[in-house]
C-alpha cells in the first residue's frame, strides 16, 4: 500500500531529524569526554606541582620527599592515585606507598620542561598517565634531571562519562518524543488543506456537491480551480454530447418513417418492397445501435452515485407489464444501500437490455443479485451484477458471438441483436468484464462486473 503523504513527510522528518540528534549526541559526548580529560590533566598537574613543592634536595644528591604528602591518596595502596620520580639514569629514586609492588613507565625519558599526557595500564587498570621533566640543581651547581610523573586510573572518568550519557540520553529522549509530537502536530496542520481538498472531491463523488467551494491557500487555488473548470466542462459536453444524440435520434426517425410508409404505399411488388423494408429496418438498426454505442463511450469521471436497487425496480416494473402474459416470478437479492459509481443512463440501459433478454427467454423464472467489489486501492466500489432465467439457455458456442451486434441466438425472436453488445460497450467503457455461464439445468446467467475505482 502506498504510504500517505502526512506519512512520508513525517518519516523523512523523523529520519533527519533522528539523524540531527544522533550526531549532536555524540558531538556532545565527544565534547564532554575531552573536557573531562582535560581536567583530569589539569588535576594531575596540580598534584605534580604539590610534588615538586615537597621535593628537597638531599645532602647526598638527588632528590627526597617528605613521608608524608598533603595528599593522603599517595599513601594508601591501591588508592587510584600513584606516584613516582626518576632520575637521568632511569633509576627510581621514589615512589608513593600506593605504588606499592608496581611501578610507572620510566620510558621514553623526557627534557626538562616536556611534559606527556597519556593512558597507560597496570595490572589489568587503565590509568591517565602525566609525565614532567624537570633539571634540579645541586650543591655543586650542577643540573641533574628529573622525570615526575603521576598517574589516576579511569574509575572516576568513566563514572562520570557514565553519568553524563545518561543524562544526555533522559534529555534527548524527552526531546525526541516533543519534537515527535510537535512534528506531526505542525504537519497535519500544513497538510489540513489537502484533506479538506480530498473531503470536497469525496462528497462530489457521493453527489452531495458538484463543485469545490471551500477557501483553499494560495499554493492549491490554481489546482481547485482548474478541477472546478474540468467539472463544469465534462458536465457540458456531456449534456451537449447527449442532447446531439437526442437531436440526431429525432432527426432519423421522422425520415426513416416516411420511407417505410413510402415503400408500403407504393404499388411494389411483394419482393422488392420487403428488400426495401429490410433495408430500411437494416438502416434503423445500426443508427441505433451507433447512437448507444457513443453514448456508452461517454463516461463521466465524477459522477453522483446511483442507488441499484432503486434504478433495478423501475426497470422490472416496466418489463412486468410488457411480458404481462408470461407471469414470469422475479427473484431480487439487492441491498438498498448498493450504490453504482457511474451514469444513471449507462445503468438503465445495463439493466434494462439484460433483464429484457431473461424475460424474453425465461420460462417463469428470472433472478436479479448485486454484490459490491471493493479494492483497498480506491475508494469507491464496484459492483457485481448477475441476472439468470430458467429458459432454453444458449449453447457454449455462441456466448462469444451474441456480444457482437446483429447476432441473435435465435434468428425466430423478434430483436435486432444489438442489446448485448450495447451492454458489453457499455461494460468496457468502465473497463469492467462481461460474461455468459449456464444458470442451473438449462437458463443462462450473464454476470457483469463493475470494478472499483
Amino acid at each position: 500500500m502506498t504510504p500517505s503523504l502526512n506519512t512520508r513527510l513525517l518519516l523523512a522528518a523523523s529520519v533527519a531529524l533522528a539523524a540531527f540528534l544522533g550526531l549532536t549526541g555524540l558531538a556532545l559526548d565527544r565534547a564532554f569526554r575531552n573536557s573531562a580529560q582535560a581536567a583530569i590533566e589539569d588535576r594531575l598537574t596540580g598534584q605534580l606541582h604539590g610534588l615538586l613543592a615537597a621535593a628537597e634536595l638531599a645532602d647526598g644528591g638527588g632528590l627526597e620527599l617528605p613521608d608524608t604528602l598533603p595528599e593522603a591518596r599517595f599513601d594508601r595502596v591501591n588508592s587510584g592515585l600513584y606516584a613516582q620520580v626518576v632520575d637521568s639514569g632511569g633509576r627510581v629514586i621514589w615512589r608513593s606507598r600506593s605504588l606499592l609492588g608496581n611501578e610507572l613507565p620510566l620510558d621514553p625519558p623526557l627534557a626538562p620542561g616536556v611534559k606527556d599526557f597519556s593512558s597507560w595500564e597496570m595490572d589489568g587498570n587503565k590509568l591517565f598517565l602525566y609525565r614532567f621533566g624537570v633539571a634540579w640543581e645541586d650543591t655543586d651547581v650542577r643540573l641533574e634531571n628529573f622525570v615526575f610523573s603521576v598517574a589516576e586510573d579511569h574509575h572516576e572518568y568513566l563514572s562520570q562519562v557514565s553519568a553524563f550519557r545518561r543524562s544526555l540520553s533522559l534529555w534527548f529522549g524527552g526531546a525526541v518524543v516533543l519534537l515527535m509530537v510537535v512534528q506531526g502536530a505542525v504537519l497535519r496542520w500544513g497538510l489540513a488543506p489537502l484533506r479538506e481538498v480530498a473531503e470536497d472531491i469525496k462528497e462530489i463523488e457521493q453527489g452531495r456537491r458538484s463543485q469545490l467551494t471551500g477557501t483553499y491557500p494560495r499554493e492549491l487555488q490554481g489546482l481547485t480551480e482548474n478541477i472546478n473548470a474540468f467539472l463544469r466542462n465534462e458536465l457540458n459536453q456531456s449534456q451537449r454530447y447527449r442532447q446531439s444524440l437526442d437531436d440526431l435520434a429525432h432527426s432519423l426517425k421522422t425520415p426513416l418513417a416516411v420511407l417505410r410508409g413510402a415503400v408500403e404505399s407504393k404499388g411494389w411488388d411483394e419482393g422488392t418492397r420487403a428488400d426495401i423494408a429490410g433495408e430500411v429496418d437494416r438502416m434503423s438498426e445500426i443508427v441505433g445501435y451507433q447512437l448507444q454505442r457513443a453514448a456508452a463511450r461517454n463516461r463521466r469521471t465524477l459522477v453522483v452515485p446511483v442507488a441499484l436497487r432503486t434504478h433495478a425496480d423501475k426497470v422490472l416494473r416496466s418489463l412486468k407489464k410488457v411480458y404481462l402474459n408470461k407471469s414470469v416470478e422475479v427473484d431480487i437479492n439487492v441491498e438498498s444501500e448498493l450504490m453504482f459509481y457511474g451514469d444513471s443512463g449507462d445503468l438503465m440501459e445495463v439493466l434494462g437490455n439484460l433483464l429484457d433478454n431473461a424475460f424474453k427467454w425465461c420460462v417463469r423464472r428470472v433472478t436479479l443479485s448485486a454484490e459490491p467489489l471493493t479494492d483497498e486501492r480506491y475508494r469507491r466500489s464496484g459492483v457485481r451484477l448477475v441476472i439468470g432465467d430458467d429458459g432454453p439457455g444458449i449453447d457454449a458456442s455462441l456466448w462469444e458471438p451474441v456480444l457482437k451486434r446483429g447476432v441473435r441466438a435465435d434468428q425466430r425472436v423478434g430483436g435486432q441483436g444489438i442489446g448485448l453488445a450495447v451492454v458489453r460497450e457499455i461494460v468496457d467503457a468502465y473497463q469492467g468484464e462481461l460474461s455468459i455461464s449456464p444458470a442451473g439445468a438449462s437458463g443462462t446467467q450473464v454476470t457483469v462486473e463493475f470494478p472499483a475505482s
